[in-house]
């Protein structure tokens, strides 16, 4: 895959032991267009560390087809079985080498962060992000995975794409009152 100077790709990762989730997006100027997506099917692997390896396997070749620029992958959420989040923790860290081991630069965004970029709502069901994604993107229905875990990584790849939109600034804070309190010698002249 050919790629011109202005057009930069993302992929992205929902990380996952059951079902790992991409997305694949080419970024030209403030335009987002989606290349791909899928799921890569672990389940039928008993092994947990047959299945590390496979995610190995397919985010490198995904890698190999896309070539990407940069690769943003959801956060782990936080949840009360420490063996589950062990084990998705080691999932997302198997699918962030592989993009380590191509020099590709990581973003990691929370679940909360890329609702809330997609659907103006941190707390949008997989559904709505699944439905926002579709019309942002012009995704026909047949095209749509049916499979939320697809879905979830374009989610990541596209709050990405927003999140390189925005200028950063050098001061940030976290409510008005915190900007009011930082800038109390500005505002009292």
């Amino acid at each position: 895959m050919i790629k011109s100077k202005v057009e930069k790709i993302f992929l992205g990762i929902d990380p996952g032991t059951n079902v790992m989730g991409y997305g694949v997006l080419r970024i030209v100027g403030n335009k987002a267009e989606l290349i791909a997506m899928g799921v890569i099917e672990l389940s039928k692997y008993e092994s947990h560390y047959l299945r590390l390896g496979k995610i190995f396997e397919r985010v490198t070749s995904i890698i190999e087809s896309y070539k990407p620029d940069e690769m943003a992958i959801e956060a782990p959420f936080f949840g009360k079985n420490v063996q589950s989040m062990l084990k998705l923790g080691r999932a997302q860290g198997v699918a962030i080498t592989a993009a380590i081991m191509r020099d590709i630069p990581i973003h990691e965004y929370e679940p909360r962060k890329i609702k809330m970029a997609i659907t103006g709502n941190g707390n949008a069901s997989k559904e709505q992000v699944a439905g926002m994604l579709q019309r942002m993107l012009h995704i026909s229905k047949e095209d749509m995975d049916v499979q939320l875990d697809a879905t979830d990584a374009v989610g990541a790849a596209y709050c990405h794409f927003i999140q390189m939109g925005k200028p950063e600034t050098e001061k940030k804070f976290s409510s008005w009152a915190d900007f009011a309190k930082k800038n109390q010698d500005k505002i009292h002249r």
